[in-house]
């Protein structure tokens, strides 16, 4: 195994990828499924570009696929945060059209790219809309 779980073409990963996505929502029992999130009768549905982004991380390798994508409310818009696979990959924001807004954290210095460096006070109301919990 190499850093970032990478693995060398004669190594195995070890462990299966057992990202779900919660797709359905009936009286508080959340169903998992391999596609989008949709968890109450008022949320929106996602927009297919992170539908679409969603599925392209279904086909990476374990050592490249993001753990994640959180769903937040980033002054007054819905955002997508992209959490990355490992440490020394910018974790990305999205907005609903898919437009990269920067990389709040993640990289060598962890500290992002400094395109929002207000990410993490003002994103309000996280949502996991695919991937592990933390």
């Amino acid at each position: 195994m190499l850093s970032c779980g990478s693995t060398k073409s004669s190594q195995s990963a070890g462990k299966s990828d057992s990202a779900t996505v919660i797709t359905e929502q009936s009286e508080g029992v959340m169903y998992a499924k391999d596609s989008a999130i949709v968890t109450g009768e008022t949320d929106a549905p996602l927009p297919n570009c992170i539908k679409n982004k969603i599925d392209s991380f279904k086909l990476k390798e374990a050592h490249e696929k993001p753990q994640r994508v959180l769903e937040y409310v980033y002054k007054g818009k819905k955002v997508y945060y992209v959490v990355m696979p490992c440490c020394d990959f910018f974790n990305e924001v999205y907005d609903d059209k898919c437009n990269f807004l920067g990389a709040p954290d993640g990289g060598f210095t962890g500290k992002g790219d400094g395109k929002i460096p207000d990410f993490f006070t003002e994103a309000k109301n996280e949502k996991l809309v695919w991937g592990t919990a933390k």
